[in-house]
């Protein structure tokens, strides 16, 4: 096992070089250089500006909207790097796209999670450091060691701040059970459930709340891993208020927000919707009602923790 007498490189992709450029100030480094260009026909170029011979490596790439030219950006970067001699290559991916195409749910369609995952590790990483999953068992999908953080003690901690009275955790579906029920026990509150109904993609419909026997006058928490176009959450909240709930918050650990997402949450009875910067957005452009809590010292913290062969674990033990 190297000992590297270097600090850990930063290569930032340009969907994340934001929150890279916050893990390089937690690191107290400079972040490497990257030229990216597009050229006339739609291809990328990628090159990497520093001399990587001999260094662990971290590229820092959300592969977020526009998903492919973003994975295209971190798969030709892990191949320079490897094409340059770099001695370890570690690619962090806050959010990792195409984690939703985990299975074979109706014939002929590809395994694209598996797919994608072939991709980087035949590009030239030799670990992966992610953040929230859409599924645990997507770790397996890859042939190479995956460090797996959660944004649960980050969200957790934000509604703890609030001090609010008489919560429970909502569910917004039943496939969201197990995060529902992990985040309602660190919370010590109840657990109730949505029973949803979804005729399409990215279309869903309430059909009942199990659990909690009485929602009225309750200030609710709805987790989830992600809101893309907020269609489940939305509707989760006008259940909800229909019951008769006091305040409806929405937590996710990224704000994928496609499509009329943004509006929907804008027009909705959710009080705040709090996510964090695993996927960048321009300034601006969110409403007041979303709350953007910061990763980089989780990332930063497992980085040096990886640098230094040291456990990951133990962070969340701690």
């Amino acid at each position: 096992m190297p000992r590297y007498y270097d600090p850990p490189l930063i290569i930032p992709g340009t969907a994340s070089a934001d929150l890279a450029s916050r893990v390089c100030k937690f690191l107290d480094i400079e972040p490497g250089g990257l030229d990216v260009r597009t050229f006339a026909d739609g291809e990328t170029f990628v090159k990497v500006e520093e001399n990587v011979r001999g260094r662990d490596v971290f590229v820092i790439q959300a592969t977020q909207s526009p998903t492919n030219e973003n994975l295209m950006q971190l798969l030709l970067t892990l191949d320079a790097l490897r094409r340059a001699s770099a001695d370890r290559i570690t690619a962090v991916i806050p959010y990792f796209g195409y984690a939703r195409a985990d299975r074979k749910d109706q014939g002929r369609v590809a395994l694209s999670a598996k797919l994608v995952a072939n991709l980087i590790t035949k590009a030239g990483a030799e670990r992966v450091l992610a953040v929230d999953l859409h599924a645990g068992q997507l770790q397996g999908f890859f042939d190479i060691p995956v460090d797996h953080l959660v944004a649960g003690p980050i969200l957790t901690k934000s509604i703890r701040e609030k001090n609010l009275p008489n919560c429970c955790v909502v569910s917004p579906d039943v496939g969201n059970v197990k995060l529902g029920r992990d985040y309602a026990g660190k919370l010590d509150v109840p657990l109730a459930i949505i029973d949803k109904h979804r005729p399409q993609a990215n279309v869903s419909e309430v059909k009942s709340i199990i659990g909690v026997t009485n929602i009225a006058g309750r200030n609710v928490l709805i987790f989830d891993d992600m809101i893309d176009t907020a269609g489940t959450i939305c509707n989760a909240a006008t259940a909800l208020q229909a019951e008769g709930a006091a305040e409806v918050y929405a937590l996710a650990s990224h704000g994928v927000f496609s499509g009329p997402a943004l509006e929907r949450l804008e027009n909705s009875p959710i009080k705040e919707i709090i996510v964090t910067n695993t996927i960048s957005h321009k300034p601006g452009t969110l409403p007041d009602k979303i709350t953007v809590l910061d990763v980089a010292p989780l990332l930063a913290k497992a980085i040096n923790r990886i640098h230094e062969h040291t456990s990951i674990s133990a962070m969340f033990q701690e």
